[in-house]
């Protein structure tokens, strides 16, 4: 296993935490606690510009703080499922994709 498929590897890991959690729970978490909707309430988002890199960088300090950043994560894997897209949980599009293939694996008979 390569540095990047351990790194995709452990995200998933670290989600198990959530595997008995109520989807609707995490999605509450994330409204209440997440910082992005503090920061949509208070109208001082930042504009987006479609590039993930970019929009990734913009986000970075406040997701890297986030007291529900893992719960946003596990919550956008269950209900985007791969079909996911912009920055969530810290990840960008391709890499909460490559996490979900991991993640889809451990919930699907792999190790939780």
């Amino acid at each position: 296993m390569n540095y990047e498929e351990e790194f995709y590897e452990n995200v998933a890991a670290d989600l198990d935490q959530f595997v008995d959690v109520v989807t609707e729970a995490l999605r509450n978490a994330v409204v209440r606690h997440g910082l992005c909707q503090w920061i949509y309430a208070a109208q001082d988002a930042p504009e987006w510009s479609g590039d993930d890199r970019i929009d990734r960088a913009m986000v970075a300090d406040i997701c890297a703080v986030c007291p529900v950043a893992a719960e946003c994560l596990e919550h956008e894997l269950r209900t985007a499922g791969y079909a996911t897209d912009g920055v969530w949980g810290l990840l960008d599009t391709e890499d909460r994709r490559r996490v979900f293939l991991s993640w889809t694996d451990r919930r699907d008979g792999g190790q939780p």
